[in-house]
């Protein structure tokens, strides 16, 4: 039987309750000092680094008539492919990856339309479905549908994709590491507080062309707040980048689109239940990093509670949390992955 499993938006609600509607759709400030940030608990923070490790490559290759880029350390150990989700790109992994080196090939692509990779044309939706293809295709370029030793590292709706891939390529995966994951089976409206309804259901209506193709709500709204400290405001440039045209943001209103609340996508859905369904069996190692608060983590842990051979880390964050806690994701991945060899798994 179906479970409806909530997300938990408390965190949403704190985002942006208390506040007009019109914020919302306000940009987060470009003025911002290049300084220690400060977390919203007011505890000091030292800044992250905000550019990529050396020996760390930009790549691309060609996929479907494509361009898709990616982040690759080479080496000819197992491999290990990060996802990211909306509106990130693998930029939200580089502080991560440098951690997991030293024991794996760290991959990271940028999905179709996102980060480095190459926009598509006026027409072209980036629906869940088509993201899946370019992803399988990548991939295959990578020559990973051959390996049995695959490892990957989600979140987000990176995590659907991931999941999605592993359930179809079971035979290639060794372990599974999600974060902030879309792991639940079926999602109803009411699961959200009444303000992230809103807001959800504005950006799947003609309203969200406004809200996100021309005031990028993701990058400037939602992006920020959803960390616990303060981006610099390099940073910010970083995750501003592939979007500073406002036909270029395609990619971020249909994600909120694709979202299969009440069943709707039906085909979003139907690769939704195929994977939890798989994932609720199958005994591939998984290790869920809880972010605390997080936003959909409560949710997760729910979701996740009965599926076998799962392990679970908790870490400082909000959604981001690879930008709260980027060092401790990383060594968790590590002893997993070192727990692993250890069982020979």
């Amino acid at each position: 039987a179906s479970r409806v499993a909530s997300f938990s938006w408390r965190s949403f609600a704190r985002l942006t309750s208390n506040r007009p509607t019109k914020l919302l759709f306000q940009t987060a400030p470009r003025g911002l000092a290049a300084r220690a940030m400060s977390s919203r608990s007011g505890k000091a923070a030292e800044p992250l680094p905000e550019i990529w490790t050396p020996g760390i490559s930009l790549k691309k290759v060609t996929v479907l008539g494509s361009q898709m880029a990616y982040r690759d350390s080479g080496g000819s150990r197992p491999p290990v492919v990060f996802l990211h989700g909306n509106p990130t790109s693998s930029y939200l992994w580089r502080n991560v990856i440098p951690h997991v080196t030293p024991m794996a090939r760290c991959l990271a692509p940028d999905l179709i339309g996102m980060g480095q990779s190459e926009k598509l044309g006026p027409d072209f939706q980036y629906r869940f479905v088509e993201h899946a293809r370019y992803l399988d295709g990548w991939f295959e370029a990578m020559g990973l549908h051959k390996r049995k030793d695959v490892t990957i590292v989600i979140h987000d709706w990176g995590s659907a994709l991931g999941f999605y891939w592993a359930c179809r390529h079971s035979q290639c995966v060794r372990a599974i590491v999600h974060m902030e994951s879309l792991c639940f089976p079926r999602i109803s409206w009411k699961g959200f507080p009444e303000v992230a309804r809103n807001a959800f259901q504005l950006m799947r209506s003609e309203a969200g062309e406004s809200m996100v193709m021309e005031k990028n709500f993701f990058i400037e709204r939602l992006l920020p707040g959803a960390i616990l400290r303060t981006l610099s405001d390099a940073e910010m440039e970083q995750y501003r980048a592939p979007f500073t045209k406002p036909e270029w943001r395609r990619p971020t209103l249909t994600w909120p689109r694709e979202i299969p609340v009440e069943g709707e996508p039906a085909d979003v859905q139907e690769a939704v239940s195929r994977y939890t369904e798989w994932l609720s069996l199958s005994p591939v190692p998984k290790l869920f990093v809880a972010a605390d608060p997080g936003f959909f983590t409560a949710g997760c842990l729910k979701a996740i509670k009965d599926w076998p051979n799962q392990q679970v880390v908790s870490v400082k964050g909000s959604h981001f949390l690879q930008e709260d806690s980027p060092g401790d994701i990383g060594k968790a991945i590590v002893a997993f992955l070192k727990g692993l060899e250890a069982a020979k798994l």
